[in-house]
């Protein structure tokens, strides 16, 4: 038997939302009722966004550099989440442990569908993404003070928007529109591939 084997099987769960705190808590909540009772081996912890510190980069970034597209900002965060899988979540998974991402996937196709960019090209961009063995989507609990900047969303809604807020604000309402009608999940390295129609 494989030392994985041992501590426990792995699991990796994604918490998406717009509203950040919320998005934490029910990480944090995901992840004691996952692991409550396992063995310690078994035991994981909470991927935050950023891990890499692209954003923060972002943040400090002079004014003249300009405010980044909707396309730029998700492929920052494409390159924040290859660094989480990379560093910390495929190392947690591998030995067996539960890791809580947060937010993963479907918050930046959310965002991304909000700002107007295709389907398709959000899907082909988290095709690295492995799937996640639970999915939470965590409505925000006050989507009309949404002009906060802790979270993903927010802050990549103020960049898009700049000092406009009522633009933030909706940007915000709308990534939490599609965050909650959903889409499949694309797929993922090792997934089966589906039957593509004939032209």
């Amino acid at each position: 038997m494989s030392a994985a084997a041992k501590r426990g099987r792995a699991k990796l769960i994604a918490v998406d939302g717009v509203d950040a705190p919320a998005v934490f808590a029910a990480a944090r909540a995901a992840l004691a009722a996952s692991v409550s009772g396992a063995p310690a081996g078994a035991q994981g912890g909470v991927s935050r966004w950023d891990a890499s510190g692209i954003f923060q980069d972002l943040e400090v970034a002079d004014e003249v550099a300009g405010s980044p597209s909707p396309r730029t900002i998700l492929l920052l965060y494409a390159a924040d989440l290859a660094f989480r899988l990379r560093w910390q979540v495929r190392p947690a998974l591998a030995e067996g442990r539960t890791v809580v991402v947060a937010p993963y996937v479907q918050t930046a196709i959310a965002f991304g569908r909000a700002a107007g960019l295709p389907a398709a090209w959000l899907d082909n961009l988290f095709r690295f993404a492995p799937r996640a063995s639970e999915r939470h989507i965590v409505a925000a609990r006050d989507p009309h003070a949404a002009a906060m900047k802790d979270g993903f969303v927010g802050l990549a809604s103020a960049h898009v928007a700049g000092k406009n807020a009522p633009a933030r604000k909706r940007l915000i309402k709308a990534t939490e529109t599609h965050l909650r009608r959903g889409r499949p999940r694309p797929r993922g390295r090792g997934d089966r591939p589906t039957r593509r129609a004939a032209p």
